[in-house]
């Protein structure tokens, strides 16, 4: 079946009413390229919890978190997960987010389900609900999950677009990021919080934006005020929520109707080196901005090397690749021959990487003007 075919059955944008192992069973196997997974916590809370001042803290305490059993949860767990796994793409990936309530859980069923887990970050907040009642520390973190569909999978990783986000700094496994509040923090007609744990949009920009691409579907199988939907809409992404409480659903659609999708020049993000087209020497000798017998000259100024019609060097006896040649020359393993050999350009000598660049935006410009 093709991805065409695949994505032609798929309710695209869409909220599915209803259980979420119901749901999934509905959807075509390797159809999903990302999930992103909040399901319940299975609190446990014991009694109301209150305020030094005596007011209730309106925390999760909702049917659909109570579980009579921690094998109930665990069956609960395995259930979906195996769903989960059944509709990723081979290359495709997961997200699960818990507290300390339940994220070990999840953790144990993914690896025993076969997932591969990728990394574990540590979201955490800026401004975390204090611990009123003095006997523990203040909980100021969730732990998300990100794991491969297998250990084989060729999962997306927009690590460059990470590592700008980040100031030039690789991306770290803990995130500080402030929880959802103030105007984000969706209200229902009475005024009262719409959804006990909802996320915040900045946790879901950074998720998505790292680990998939434009034009990807994303299935979030807990998708109560959809976050993951308003976020995946702005990025470019497609969306599937399943949500089985109608107020919930009432509210995410409404929300989700409200978003406008970035202009497509702003949805582009940075790519390393490995994620650009290769392009050959012989390329650049054939498009004419060098030519044969032109000479290059290694940018440590201590060889030159003459350009051949195919696209290698010669420089005395030394012949091969502007890899091998430069290697050779310095008696060196290896050589990346692009940062090595220099041209002369208006009296200096350039980095042949220089046309590389060039011809890699005459590709891209070509692609688009077809």
């Amino acid at each position: 079946m093709s991805k065409t075919t695949i994505t032609a059955e798929l309710p695209i944008d869409q909220i599915l009413a209803g259980e979420c192992i119901k749901k999934m069973r509905e959807l075509p196997s390797e159809s999903i390229d990302l999930i992103f997974a909040d399901p319940p916590y299975n609190l446990q809370l014991k009694g109301s919890l209150l305020r030094p001042d005596n007011s209730k803290v309106d925390a999760c305490d909702d049917d659909w978190d109570q579980f009579d059993t921690f094998k109930v949860y665990d069956d609960f767990t395995r259930d979906w997960l195996k769903e989960a796994k059944r509709l990723l793409k081979p290359n495709g990936a997961i997200w699960v987010i818990g507290s300390y309530h339940n994220v070990f859980r999840l953790g144990a069923s993914l690896q025993d389900l076969g997932f591969w887990i990728l990394n574990d970050v540590i979201w955490r907040k800026s401004n975390p609900m204090p611990n009123f009642r003095g006997m523990r520390l203040t909980n100021a973190h969730e732990t998300l999950i990100w794991a491969a569909k297998s250990d084989s999978g060729k999962y997306t990783f927009n690590y460059e677009a990470m590592k700008q986000a980040n100031d030039g700094i690789q991306m770290r496994s803990d995130w500080l990021i402030p929880i959802c509040n103030g105007g984000e923090r969706l209200k229902d007609e009475h005024g009262d919080k719409a959804h006990p744990t909802q996320k915040p949009e900045a946790l879901l920009h950074r998720v998505i934006l790292a680990t998939t691409k434009p034009n990807d579907v994303i299935l979030d199988p807990f998708f109560g005020t959809g976050t993951t939907g308003a976020v995946a809409k702005s990025l470019g992404r497609h969306f599937i929520g399943i949500e089985r409480e109608a107020a919930y659903r009432k509210v995410a659609q409404k929300r989700i109707d409200n978003v406008r999708r970035y202009e497509r020049d702003a949805l582009e993000v940075s790519q390393s080196k490995r994620a650009e087209p290769r392009v050959a020497f012989g390329q650049i000798i054939e498009t004419g901005m060098l030519r044969p017998g032109e000479m290059l000259t290694s940018l440590n100024g201590r060889h030159r090397a003459k350009i051949r019609a195919d696209g290698t060097l010669i420089a005395h006896d030394v012949k091969g690749s502007i890899h091998q040649v430069g290697a050779q020359l310095e008696n060196a393993p290896s050589c990346n021959g692009w940062t090595y050999w220099g041209f002369k350009k208006e009296g200096s000598i350039v980095p042949i990487d220089l046309l590389r660049q060039q011809y890699r935006i005459s590709m891209s410009e070509g692609l688009r003007s077809n």
